[in-house]
């Protein structure tokens, strides 16, 4: 018996990389697949076929229920086509899955309107217009799971400014719909993912080595190994788990602390600017922690 049996999810970005290994391992667990994938390029151009269709034939040749979906899913009609074709092939949808889009890395300094739109639509309004219409399916059915792929890029990843603001949003976005559909009984919970995918393989920092993509199979970088979170989180299982971040790298799971106020200040009234200067030295500028994301010494910041 499948953890999934007689659910219905629809997989956005799902012909390579994370998306495909987690549409043919939800559908070995009874689910039946909406396999969404564009087809284009890492940097958002299109390319002559879709990995979907393939996708959807090889699951549907192990025996599982699948069908493609091409529509670009940074449109509000995009989005609507995914969820009326699901309910038109199985006549529902239990669970989405968020996970296509973009990159296009450039210093902010260097970042183009058209790169920055690129990146942000793929991502972050792409996760909007796939759920703006799935939630309102599962209010009517008073039941849901969608899983929103965030990154670790959201804590401020250097050289991907927009990619680092699209996967920012989608945590606003996650808590948000969280907090503004559980009472309909439908679950929104963020994954931050660590795999081999045509993505990492355009990385080249020293303090990110990873297996490339076309060797990941079986290896501790195999996108299949972020499966079983989702697959927990679209459970029956999880349906008292909202609002949460969860990473997943490797054969490790991550639980996340929700951001929450760690020191203030106060005041009797309007604070004098000399008395604010000494204060924050004392107390909110001391002892500050480094961000995650920052490599080496910070430069002086004084002229």
């Amino acid at each position: 018996m499948g953890k999934l049996d007689g659910k219905v999810a629809a997989i956005t970005g799902a012909g390579r990389g994370i998306g495909r290994a987690l549409a043919k391992a939800m559908a070995a667990q009874g689910a039946a697949i909406v396999v969404n994938d564009l087809g284009v390029t890492l940097v958002g151009e299109r390319e002559r076929t879709s990995p979907a269709i393939d996708v959807a034939a090889e699951i549907k040749a192990a025996g599982g229920q699948a069908v493609a979906n091409l529509g670009d899913i940074s449109t509000m009609e995009g989005g609507k086509a995914l969820v009326d074709q699901a309910l038109k092939e199985y006549g529902k949808l239990d669970i989405l899955v968020n996970l296509a889009g973009v990159i296009r890395d450039r210093m902010i300094f260097n970042m183009g309107e058209e790169d920055w739109d690129k990146v942000l639509n793929s991502h972050l309004k792409g996760t909007f217009c796939t759920s703006r219409f799935a939630s309102a399916h599962m209010r009517e059915r008073r039941y849901g799971r969608i899983i929103n792929f965030s990154s670790n890029a959201a804590l401020g990843s250097p050289g991907q400014p927009s990619y680092s603001a699209a996967k920012a949003g989608i945590l606003g976005l996650t808590w948000s719909t969280a907090n503004g559909l559980r009472r309909y009984g439908i679950t929104c919970n963020a994954i931050f993912p660590v795999a081999a995918t045509r993505m990492t393989d355009t990385i080249h920092q020293e303090s990110f080595r990873i297996t490339p993509s076309t060797e990941a199979r079986g290896t501790v970088h195999d996108p299949a190994n972020v499966a079983p979170i989702v697959i927990f989180l679209a459970s029956d299982e999880a349906g008292d788990i909202t609002g949460q971040v969860f990473g997943s790298e490797g054969y490790s799971v991550t639980r996340y602390y929700h951001m929450s106020p760690e020191r203030t200040v106060y005041n009797k009234g309007p604070w004098d600017l000399d008395q604010f200067f000494k204060v924050m030295r004392k107390t909110m500028a001391r002892d500050v922690q480094k961000p995650r994301m920052f490599q080496g010494p910070p430069p002086s910041s004084r002229r």
